[in-house]
């Protein structure tokens, strides 16, 4: 095939069709009350259709769903090997729809056809295929008891597990917790956000395909209330949430509130990217801090937001990141030159602009610091990038979502660590190093989930576990710790005489 250019996608885009319904039990389904929102592209702000705004009625049908379908065991009671199966030919599909996905992601949240076709639906693929092959290999324990006794610890599915998955990510987020969910036996119902519900709708069917049973799989988009009256829902036992540090407050609380559910939280952050004087490689360094804030324009709950430098090599790197900021221009993300694309709504743009301007007047705006439109009526902000005086400035300790990069200057090592740890969030740091043993030492000290050393986001495979300390959330996606989420330990005891 030729390279692929913005025609190309244009013509692609202007072919796809849309499916908005939500998908309860095998099947699509307007909302009862016929309710429905606008899905409003972020590259122009086109609506690309009208999706069913799903209710108290659609969140009834579709645990009551998965509930019959967990219950009956028509998935929980197949073997390992035959859920391992129809998860695998569920990401061929979507391999095979890897195209028709990219552009729903694409046009639904603003991101880059190349890294929606490059990162996003074959990492979706990646991870159910990773489950997959897992979820066969797992076994239990026999423990060590009395002679007369004979002990197993065994892992069962837990149930009806919801998953509430945010808009930067679409596919691959909901992936994280829908594929081992569905690799251990659960039903789920999904819910995406309201600002990107495409792809999720479209792989819902992709699954029946693939032989998952109906019931098993469901689909809700819609606003928070769907989201609330999930984590209120008595019949689901369990609910896997991505998104802000305010929202997973009021989930737990509903889980009190309802049935003591299960709550697992991967929320927001405000990463430390620590630059030390003795740092090999300042170019490498400086494209990985400006790929770390501006990739997925800033979108992203791992963001190395706040770039803690050095003062002795503060000049010289800062010259290096102002110019690989420049390469992120922002443009057409349907254009595969494009490296940023568009903020995905209106709320999140002024939202972003809003800080920006907060920061005007706390900071030195070294770069960036204003909205262009490339095209029509999208949303776009060019990469921002402030010297910040004073670690409690509202730009350097809130997280902003977007491509906004918060400079701060330290002295010494331990004034760094001190630096980075003074977040209420907790979810990644990265450290730039020559010296083995400081990196060792200050990755300890460090708080948070991962840390990275010379290098920023890598790793991107499934083994490593993925989420926060502190008000980051709890839990881990990611890796075999993930299926703890998903699942129940049994003990049993046999009285052999």
């Amino acid at each position: 095939m030729s390279k692929k250019t913005l025609a190309y996608w244009k013509d692609k885009a202007d072919a796809l069709q849309f499916e908005g319904r939500a998908w309860i039990d095998g099947q699509y389904h307007g909302a009862q009350d016929g309710r429905t929102f606008a899905c409003v592209s972020p590259i122009d702000g086109r609506v690309l259709c009208a999706v069913a705004d799903c209710g108290a009625a659609e969140v009834e049908a579709a645990v009551a769903a998965a509930r019959r379908s967990f219950d009956t065991q028509v998935w929980a009671g197949q073997n390992p090997r035959a859920r391992k199966a129809a998860l695998l030919r569920w990401a061929a599909l979507i391999r095979m729809h890897e195209e028709e996905l990219a552009l729903l992601e694409t046009l639904d949240a603003g991101k880059p056809i190349r890294d929606t076709t490059s990162v996003d639906v074959p990492g979706t693929a990646y991870s159910i295929e990773w489950y997959a092959e897992a979820i066969d290999k797992i076994g239990g324990e026999v423990v060590p008891a009395d002679h007369h006794l004979l002990g197993l610890v065994t892992r069962e599915p837990i149930g009806v597990v919801a998953a509430v998955v945010p808009w930067n990510f679409p596919l691959l987020m909901a992936a994280w917790k829908f594929a081992p969910a569905l690799a251990a036996g659960n039903s789920v119902v999904l819910k995406p956000s309201e600002k990107s519900p495409l792809s999720a709708l479209r792989v819902a069917q992709l699954a029946l395909d693939a032989g998952i049973p109906p019931g098993v799989f469901n689909v809700l988009p819609g606003g928070g209330e769907v989201g609330r009256l999930l984590a209120l829902h008595g019949d689901v036992d369990c609910l896997a949430f991505t998104g802000s540090t305010a929202v997973g407050k009021q989930i737990m609380q509903y889980a009190g509130q309802s049935n003591l559910k299960r709550v697992w939280l991967e929320l927001g952050g405000k990463s430390p990217n620590i630059v030390l004087a003795d740092c090999a490689d300042l170019d490498r360094a400086a494209k990985a801090a400006a790929g770390a804030i501006f990739y997925n324009m800033g979108e992203m709950c791992t963001a190395g937001s706040r770039l803690l430098v050095q003062r002795e090599i503060k000049t010289a790197l800062l010259d290096r990141v102002i110019a690989a900021a420049r390469r992120y221009t922002p443009g057409n993300p349907l254009d595969p030159a494009t490296a940023m694309g568009a903020i995905v709504d209106r709320v999140q743009f002024e939202r972003v602009l809003g800080y920006i301007e907060a920061g005007r007047a706390e900071a030195r705006l070294l770069l960036g610091g204003s909205a262009v439109q490339p095209e029509n009526g999208g949303f776009y902000i060019e990469p921002t990038i402030f010297d910040v005086p004073q670690a409690g400035s509202k730009i350097a300790r809130e997280e902003i979502f977007g491509p906004v990069l918060s400079v701060l200057t330290f002295d010494t090592a331990d004034e760094a660590v001190r630096l980075a740890n003074d977040s209420e969030y907790g979810l990644a740091a990265a450290v730039w190093t020559a010296d083995l043993t400081q990196a060792h030492e200050m990755a300890r000290s460090l708080r948070a989930g991962t840390v990275w050393v010379n290098c920023y986001d890598e790793g991107g495979d499934m083994n490593f576990p993925f989420g926060g300390y502190r008000q980051s959330g709890n839990g881990r996606d990611k890796s075999l710790h993930a299926l703890e989420k998903y699942t129940e330990l049994k003990s049993t005891l046999v009285r052999l005489r």
